[in-house]
């Protein structure tokens, strides 16, 4: 995760609403045996982080991801905030993600942070 094309791919992933597409998405960026872990979740797997991914869609209908700033990172790891809400409008959700890549570039480990969740209505 060296630069913002790195940080798209990931957020790609996140953003496939098709089932299919988000299987070969996820594929490409998380290890087989890849640990997604925030607040709300801890998922280990190209499958159960599918799954994730398609729970947040349904919960969130319509709302994409997109980078808040620019990413950082050294050696085999980065960091790099993001948004969660309706295309080209303030993003209601903002969290931050640290990823641990493999050898192969792709990201192992995922140890999530949400800085801003809208409450109750």
């Amino acid at each position: 995760m060296t630069n913002i094309d790195s940080v798209r791919y990931y957020l790609d992933a996140w953003n496939a609403t098709d089932p299919d597409d988000r299987a070969k998405a996820v594929a490409a960026v998380f290890t087989e045996d890849a640990r997604y872990v925030d607040p709300l979740a801890d998922v280990t797997g190209h499958d159960a982080i599918a799954a994730l991914i398609a729970g947040v869609q349904q919960q969130f209908p319509g709302f994409v991801f997109s980078p808040v700033g620019e990413p950082d990172a050294h050696h085999d790891v980065g960091r790099f905030r993001w948004g969660l809400g309706p295309e080209g409008e303030e993003p209601p959700v903002v969290g931050a993600d640290s990823v641990v890549l493999a050898e192969d570039g792709r990201v192992s480990l995922v140890l999530g942070f949400l800085d801003r969740v809208p409450g109750p209505a």
